[in-house]
């Protein structure tokens, strides 16, 4: 059974194991890190990890905590105000061919009758009150 830690293992050229864990298992074990209820080398024996991928971990989530505080939209926001925009100019796009369509059904029906034959010209002329 896979443990939750894992997002899949894949194999390097030398037909040896290499797990990649999910960034969820990542923080939860710096978190434990920063608190200093454990050290390095005691998180790496307890997840059974090595001690420099650790470290590693440490270091990223170091240089990147500040990016939670930054300013401006996340890449998310900007994503979402994206789909936005593109669903309205759907929904504009919609109406407009409503539109068109409501108006060539009301043309054809001026021309046509309902078996699809094309009308006279007295036929029209006299519906329209001409």
């Amino acid at each position: 059974m896979r443990h939750e830690k894992y997002d899949r293992t894949e194999y390097n050229g030398e037909m040896k194991k290499k797990n990649t864990y999910n960034p969820e298992f990542k923080t939860k074990v710096v978190l434990e890190l920063l608190s200093g209820q454990h050290t390095l080398n005691e998180l790496a024996e307890m997840y059974q990890i090595s001690p420099a991928t650790l470290s590693s971990w440490h270091k990223q989530f170091q240089e990147h905590a500040a990016e939670v505080f930054r300013r401006g939209a996340t890449d998310s926001v900007r994503e979402a105000e994206a789909k936005e925009r593109e669903i309205r100019l759907l929904q504009q796009k919609v109406g407009q061919l409503t539109i068109e369509y409501d108006w060539l059904k009301e043309k054809y029906d001026e021309i046509f009758d309902p078996e699809g034959a094309p009308k006279t010209r007295s036929t029209r002329k006299q519906k329209t009150g001409g």
